[in-house]
């Protein structure tokens, strides 16, 4: 056998060995395209994406995928329509991960820090929306709720629907126009309130 013939065999092989492991994965673009669970539909300022340690920056009309870490800037607003039918919006400086999110059966967000808003009809999907963070678990069940620091303070408030929060043990429910602070993660909920109307315009001020 010539040296020309072995190195044709060598090529070959490692050919056939590149296309095999090519197709066990599937295009960067379709595996995204298929994880694809919403859009951006506001941005001011900057806003961010992380997906397996990979970062983008959004812009209207950019999708969220499942998994993704979304980040909002200094002074910025971002709000997504995720699932056809729940919007998402961020305030400044907050981390918020998509866990899980299917069309017809529901989704869960983890809040790392920051403040958030979310705008939905739960009833709509089968399981609700669950949104965890340091400080709570925070059982969505068809409603519009605020959930993030505010006033030195992790504050949770329902302006439509009901929601449970569950934190140290012990949960409080909430129905519309009430509120919880819980002071520092470990800490059970604080007693439930109505929230005046200068809390909740501090609340909507955060993340509109």
């Amino acid at each position: 056998m010539t040296i020309s013939d072995r190195h044709g065999r060598l090529t070959r092989r490692l050919l056939l060995r590149a296309m095999a492991l090519a197709a066990t994965l599937p295009p960067l673009s379709f595996a995204f395209a298929d994880q694809s669970v919403g859009s951006v539909l506001e941005l001011r300022g900057e806003a961010s994406a992380e997906l397996s340690k990979e970062r983008r920056k959004l812009k209207l009309k950019s999708a969220v995928f499942l998994g993704d870490t979304l980040n909002t800037g200094a002074r910025s607003r971002l709000r997504t329509l995720l699932a056809r039918k729940t919007s998402l919006r961020l305030g400044a400086e907050t981390t918020v991960r998509i866990d899980t999110f299917i069309v017809n059966t529901g989704g869960e967000l983890a809040l790392g820090s920051g403040a958030m808003l979310l705008d939905t009809r739960t009833d709509k999907f089968t399981d609700g929306i669950d949104i965890t963070s340091p400080f709570a678990l925070i059982a969505v069940r068809g409603t519009r709720v605020f959930a993030g620091d505010i006033e030195g303070t992790f504050g949770v408030f329902v302006a439509r629907g009901s929601v449970a929060v569950t934190a140290a043990g012990q949960t409080v429910r909430l129905n519309a126009g009430e509120g919880t602070d819980i002071a520092r993660p470990g800490d059970p909920p604080g007693p439930v309130k109505k929230w005046g109307r200068p809390k909740i315009d501090k609340a909507m001020a955060l993340v509109l």
